[in-house]
This record gives C-alpha cells, sequence and structure tokens, in this order.
C-alpha cells in the first residue's frame, strides 16, 4: 500500500551540531517518515567536512530516509552527501543548474534527485516555464516549497508528477488532510508545523487515518480481545532493545494501554501499584519507542522492541535485570556483537591512549603504517588458505579483521555503516 508521508524539515542554519542531531532522533522515534535538513551545506559557517560528519551521524541514529536540500555545485558534491547517507538530494531546478540536474539522475537515479521550486512570488508565467523544465529533463519527483494550499493542488494537476512532497504552508489538519487526498501528492512537510508547534506527528497520522487518508501508522494484527489476559486483565510485557536485544524490563498492558501504545508510538503500561496508565518516560524522560509487537503462541505475553532513550530501569540501570541469582561458567561471548565491543576498545585507546597499546602504536605510526599491515594480513590469508590447516586461516583472518578496524577507526568509519552497505546490496 502506498502512504502519504509526514516528513518534516530541520532548517539547520544557526543550530549546533548536536541540536540537529537531536532533532533528528526526536523526529525518527516520533512518527515521521522521512527527514529534510534544508540549506544543509550552504550558508552556514561550519566546513563541508563538518556537515558530512553531521549528516553521516545522523544517517547511523535514525532509521528514516534522510533528505538534504541544497543548491548543489558539483557533482562530487552530490556523491559525498549521498555515500555519508542521505537517501536523496533536493536540488533547484533552475536553468543553469539543469546540466548538473541531469547529469546527477543519470549517475544516481530519478529516486534518489528531487527537484526543487519555491514558489514565492512566482508568476504564472514562471511556473510555466518550470514546468516545462521538468518535461525536459523527464523528472516527476519534486518538492515544491512555500505554495497556497489551492496553488499546490492546481499545480499537482498540472505538472508532470508522480512524486509530490509539499512545504512550509501553515495549515490546519483538515487542509493536510485536502492537501493529501490528491493522488500524485505524496507527502506533506513543514519545518513549523513540527519544529516550534511541537505537532504530535502520531495524533497528526491518527487523525489522517480517521478521515482516509492512508498514512504509515501502528496497526494491531490481532484484536485486544484475542489476548489470554490474567485474572487481573491484564497481559505480560516483556520488553527488549531493538538492535542489541538485550532485556530491558518487564510490565504489564490493559486494553488502553495497549491502544494508547499502538496510537502514540511510545511504550504505554498499565500501573498495578497506582492503579493507572503511565507512558514510560513521561517523567523521566528515558522514552520507550515502538519498533515491534510480537505475542506468544499462547496470546498471553507480548514482546516488546524498543529504542529506549536513556535507561529503562527506575535505578538508572540500562535494563531492570541487573542482579545476578546464579550463574554457572559458560562463554556468554555473543558473536553477533564481539566486532562492535572490540571497535568500541579500539575507539576509546584512540581517546585514551595506553602505555605498550599496540592499537596506539599503530595510531602513533599514522596512516602509511596501518595500511601497510592491512596489506600484510590480506597476503597472509591468501597464504594460509593455501595451508590445510584452518587454525592458521582463522588465526590471520582474525589479525586482518583487527587491522582493518584500526584503519575504520582511523577513517571514522562505523560497522553500522560497513553492514548497512553489505544489507543494501544483500
Amino acid at each position: 500500500m502506498n502512504y502519504k508521508k509526514i516528513v518534516p524539515i530541520i532548517q539547520v542554519n544557526g543550530l549546533s551540531a548536536g541540536n540537529i542531531i537531536d532533532t533528528a532522533v526526536h523526529y525518527d522515534e516520533s512518527g515521521a517518515d522521512e527527514l529534510i535538513l534544508s540549506e544543509a551545506l550552504i550558508g552556514d559557517s561550519r566546513s563541508e567536512e563538518d556537515w558530512i560528519n553531521i549528516i553521516k551521524t545522523i544517517a547511523l541514529r535514525i532509521d528514516i530516509p534522510l533528505c538534504i536540500q541544497k543548491s548543489f555545485v558539483r557533482l562530487e558534491d552530490i556523491k559525498k552527501v549521498l555515500y555519508a547517507g542521505a537517501a536523496k538530494v533536493i536540488m533547484p531546478l533552475e536553468l543553469n543548474m539543469l546540466p548538473l540536474f541531469k547529469e546527477a539522475v543519470g549517475r544516481f537515479g530519478n529516486e534518489k534527485i528531487l527537484s526543487y521550486i519555491d514558489l514565492a512570488n512566482m508568476t504564472s508565467g514562471e511556473r510555466k516555464v518550470q514546468a516545462g523544465r521538468l518535461e525536459a529533463v523527464g523528472h516527476t519527483d519534486i518538492f515544491i516549497y512555500n505554495g497556497f494550499l489551492n496553488e499546490i493542488l492546481d499545480l499537482a494537476a498540472a505538472y508532470p508528477v508522480r512524486n509530490l512532497y509539499c512545504g512550509n504552508m501553515i495549515l490546519d489538519k483538515n487542509e493536510i488532510a485536502r492537501l493529501l487526498t490528491a493522488h500524485n501528492i505524496s507527502g506533506f512537510t513543514n519545518s513549523r508545523l513540527f519544529a516550534e508547534d511541537k505537532q504530535d506527528i502520531m495524533a497528526l497520522k491518527a487523525f489522517l487515518k480517521e478521515v482516509g487518508v492512508p498514512v504509515n501508522t501502528f496497526n494491531s494484527s490481532l484484536d485486544f480481545s484475542e489476548f489470554k489476559l490474567g485474572s487481573d486483565g491484564l497481559i505480560p510485557v516483556i520488553v527488549q532493545d531493538y538492535k542489541t536485544g538485550k532485556v530491558l524490563m518487564l510490565a504489564y498492558m490493559n486494553e488502553a494501554a495497549y491502544d494508547e501504545t499502538i496510537r502514540s508510538g511510545r511504550m504505554t503500561y498499565y500501573s498495578r501499584s497506582r492503579n493507572e496508565l503511565w507512558k514510560k518516560g513521561e517523567t523521566s524522560g528515558h522514552f520507550q519507542f515502538v519498533k515491534s509487537l510480537d505475542i506468544d503462541c499462547d496470546y498471553d505475553t507480548i514482546l516488546a522492541k524498543v529504542s529506549q532513550v536513556g535507561a529503562a530501569c527506575h535505578t538508572g540501570n540500562e535494563s531492570c535485570f541487573y542482579t545476578n541469582l546464579i550463574k554457572k561458567e559458560y562463554d556468554d561471548r555473543n558473536p553477533l556483537t564481539i566486532l562492535d565491543e572490540i571497535m568500541s576498545t579500539i575507539l576509546d585507546r584512540m581517546d585514551n591512549p595506553k602505555e605498550g597499546s599496540y592499537t596506539n602504536y599503530l595510531f602513533d605510526q599514522g596512516i602509511d603504517k596501518i595500511l601497510k599491515k592491512v596489506g600484510e594480513e590480506a597476503t597472509e590469508i591468501v597464504i594460509a588458505a593455501k595451508n590445510p590447516d584452518d587454525e592458521e586461516l582463522k588465526y590471520e583472518i582474525s589479525d586482518f579483521l583487527y587491522h582493518v578496524m584500526v584503519l575504520m577507526a582511523w577513517r571514522g568509519l562505523t560497522w553500522k555503516e560497513i553492514t548497512k552497505e553489505l544489507a543494501e546490496r544483500h
């Protein structure tokens, strides 16, 4: 099903890097479908390298597509932004930009390049010119900015548009619904609506769903009446970190708590001691944002996978399960997390050098020494692979991976970036 998207804009000029990143994460957790950084690489005192690092950080910390809206000058600039983790770029559809626009579409594809039209003070004649440019480049994904509602709807009907985003209009929720009923308008975006008015995106989506606009919201595959509840009318909920798999806590839901969790996208429980609903994090700020809810085979226990802000436990611990009762000695190393753990140690050596550390020796020697070791270890793998003894091959692969991680740390790459690239290829 094709959903209509709610896409906040972050106007980045004047904001600190931390503020931009925190706002991006907030929108991701709060139900946004995509995110736009507007004029992210222009009109700002930060260097291009600083901005690329901000884009990389945001792309690693959010799960929704990140779009960058800017007047690009070179194809190389577009490539850097896309390689940093942006899903799309939005370029102005101006005459002097057409050659670069066509080159970018040819290199990266229609789905990664959107055209950008600012309707502020634009005459009807200028709009016809813009329409002609759209036809000339054969492009049908556009972002229209600063238009009035009827003006946008007229353009949506007249332009050769496949996907159209409309932004920075002051509309109430009924007008947003009217806008999104147009068949070729894909999304609504507004920096002021979401940033200044603190609009509840999930509440807006709930309204749009009620009036028949298809939006991406949570929908339970089973009715609460099908769950097997305890004598108190509650169902236990096991809460797990959606990335690490760590069990964070156990709580309970009644039907009202379950419905509010589905509506808001934030874990809401029933307090047996206070006899009332409580939204996790409402007091502490340690919200739990829903990633998925599953139910067991007997329909009597829910497993919630969440993005946890801060600590899950009221004591300040990451998990409520921090007190060991008994333990048998066993190898508890997790093959799925060991590379991250080693990378964390390497990064710690970078920030806090340790005397006698081989890792710090490599960092002190610099990139040429690191690359020399990576090359040597790659050769050792080839030699070991010709030997029937797998132990030697295991040893050389481990050596190679370690030195590659030192190289990654030197260049600021993370395992998330590498695994994301592999996943996209897969």
